[in-house]
């Protein structure tokens, strides 16, 4: 929950921003800006996290793959953070002009990859490599040994 919930709140931000610039809205605008503050702050917990979910399977074949999780996970944070000072910055001091609308959604734009990008590198890690799965389900026995017919 704490790394699927920023990536929500950022992408819901994204579709907002883009239906600002299309509809021109205000509102639309102001739910972007607050998804993007959301989502920043919970980008920041998710990688904290994150870092503790990986820690013990560095090494061995999940070394690789889990660095690069880590390195674009690391540019998914930074991204955030830096996206939402943008934002904020324009907002608090009311800064309209065109070239720092289209900077705000070129960043998000970016943003939006990298959270797609960490996210594709993330199921990769699951999904091909195995890392966090659970190898027995809880409450279940394994069936008793088959006997041999011939005792």
């Amino acid at each position: 929950m704490i790394i699927h919930f920023p990536i929500a709140l950022l992408m819901a931000g994204f579709l907002s921003e883009i239906v600002s610039v299309v509809t021109k809205k205000e509102f639309f605008k102001s739910v972007a800006f607050y998804l993007l503050l959301l989502g920043a702050l919970g980008a920041i917990a998710a990688y904290i996290s994150g870092g503790y979910a990986g820690e013990g399977i560095e090494e061995g074949p999940l070394e690789g793959p889990i660095e690069l999780h880590e390195e674009a996970a690391l540019i998914t944070l930074w991204l955030s953070i830096i996206t939402a000072l943008f934002r904020v910055g324009i907002h608090f001091f009311k800064y309209e002009k065109p070239w720092a609308k289209w900077a705000g959604v070129l960043l998000f734009t970016l943003l939006v990859g990298s959270i797609a990008r960490t996210g594709y590198l993330g199921g990769e890690l699951v999904y091909s490599h195995g890392a966090g799965v659970q190898l027995s389900i809880p409450g279940v026995t394994a069936p008793a040994a088959a006997k041999d017919d011939d005792d």
